[in-house]
C-alpha cells in the first residue's frame, strides 16, 4: 500500500485554466505598459505661438534656399554668422588646450571653451581657469572620458573646477570643440 502512495507523488500536471489566466494577466500588464510608454513618447501638440514660430522659421529657410532674404533683412549686409562682442556680453573665449592624456600617453585631447561671466569679465581669472583646466586634462585617462557618459563626467568636473576657481563669477562654461586623437 505504501508503494502505491509513493507512485502517486510524482509531478502533478498544472491545470490549463491557471496557465491561460496567468498568460492573460501578463498580456494585460504588457499592453498597459506599452500604452503608458507610448503616451509618454507621443509628441505634444504645439501651442499657437509655437506653431507660428515654426511656420516663420520654415518660411525663412525656404526663402534662404531660394536665394532671397527674409523680411526685415533687406538692408543688412550678408556677413555670414553673427559676430559676438565677447567683452560686452561677458564672454571670454579661452585659448585652445591641447595636451596628452594620462593614459594612454600617445592619445591627445584638444578642448576649446568659453566662459560666461556675471558682469564684467576678469581676464586674469580666465587665464587661471585656463591653466587649471589644462592641468586637470593631464590627469584624465581615455577610459574616463569615453562615450557620452564619460564626456558628461568630464564636463561636470570642468564646470565644478571653474565654479570653485571663479567663486561663482562664471555662470556657464561653453564647450566649443572637443577632440581626442
Amino acid at each position: 500500500m505504501e508503494d502505491a502512495d509513493l507512485a502517486n507523488t510524482g509531478p502533478k500536471k498544472s491545470s490549463p485554466v491557471i496557465m491561460i489566466a496567468a498568460l492573460a494577466v501578463l498580456t494585460l500588464i504588457a499592453g498597459g505598459g506599452g500604452w503608458l510608454v507610448g503616451g509618454m513618447l507621443a509628441p505634444k501638440p504645439l501651442s499657437s505661438e509655437e506653431a507660428k514660430i515654426v511656420e516663420e522659421a520654415k518660411a525663412a529657410v525656404a526663402l534662404k534656399a531660394a536665394g532671397q532674404k527674409p523680411e526685415g533683412e533687406a538692408g543688412k549686409k550678408d556677413e555670414g554668422l553673427p559676430k559676438i562682442a565677447t567683452e560686452a556680453n561677458g564672454v571670454v573665449q579661452l585659448d585652445a588646450i591641447t595636451t596628452n592624456l594620462a593614459y594612454p600617453t600617445e592619445n591627445w585631447i584638444r578642448l576649446e571653451v568659453a566662459l560666461l561671466f556675471k558682469g564684467a569679465p576678469d581676464v586674469a581669472m580666465a587665464e587661471q581657469i585656463h591653466q587649471d583646466i589644462a592641468a586637470y586634462l593631464k590627469t584624465v585617462s581615455l577610459q574616463q572620458i569615453q562615450g557620452p557618459r564619460g564626456f558628461q563626467y568630464l564636463k561636470d568636473d570642468i564646470e565644478e573646477r571653474v565654479d570653485l576657481r571663479s567663486e561663482g563669477r562664471v555662470t556657464n562654461v561653453i564647450f566649443r570643440t572637443f577632440v581626442i586623437q
